[in-house]
């Protein structure tokens, strides 16, 4: 007769030390999937770090395992603000929300922006919670629509370009600018109402020449 061998026993907590490499290099992922997006390898993490390629790859095995640690939580966060969004009474300011709060997460960190519009990386955990917030959008841009404040011929699947969209000023003024993306932000709103009324007073001035020339000069396609 075999015997019961019983529950299993918890998985033994990491060693302190190793405890800290871990939240070292989350800390170093953090900065350099933001600054660099999702093109940066273990070995620039283990070098922002200041720890041995080895130990980044004891913790994490592959590039897929530390995104899936690094964004699952983030990508959560996301789809949080569109339950939230979901319970105004304002459909329209729901949509507009949302749009806002999401878009600002993601503002200075190209990792995140990354994640959202790709399917490379990020196939437990991220998409999860990508496939949770398909339809939260949806009915955010349904109810909208519905209220009269969203142009009828809006489709949820805009909503990744719309990101795109704005993602790409992002990118092209980020050197000069920073915040210009709120200006373009701001106008595309008022484009996608279904009555246009007075234009919303933007949040941020246009580049001058000379900053337009220097955003041409730092960007890099």
């Amino acid at each position: 007769m075999t015997r019961d061998a019983g529950p299993a026993a918890p998985a033994r907590p990491l060693r302190r030390d190793a405890e800290l490499n871990r939240r070292r290099i989350l800390a170093s992922a953090r900065v350099v999937f933001g600054q660099r997006g999702l093109e940066a390898t273990l070995d620039d993490i283990a070098h922002h770090a200041g720890l041995g390629v080895g130990t980044v790859y004891r913790r994490f095995p592959s590039k897929e395992h530390l995104v899936e640690a690094m964004f699952a939580e983030r990508m959560e966060e996301i789809g949080d603000l569109a339950e939230e969004a979901l319970k105004a009474d304002d459909p329209w300011q729901a949509f507009v929300d949302f749009t806002w709060k999401s878009i600002e997460l993601h503002s200075g960190d190209r990792g995140l922006r990354e994640i959202m519009l790709s399917n490379k990386f990020g196939h437990e955990h991220v998409a999860e919670e990508k496939a949770r917030m398909v339809p939260l959008i949806t009915q955010l841009v349904e109810r909208a629509k519905a209220a009269g404040g969203l142009r009828a011929d809006f489709a949820p699947t805009d909503i990744p370009l719309l990101h795109m969209m704005i993602g790409s000023a992002i990118e092209f003024t980020s050197a000069v600018e920073p915040d210009l993306w709120r200006r373009c932000l701001a106008m595309l709103l008022d484009g996608l109402r279904a009555q246009p009324g007075k234009p919303s007073e933007l949040p941020h001035p246009p580049l001058g020449v000379d900053e337009v020339d220097e955003a041409m000069s730092c960007w890099r396609p």
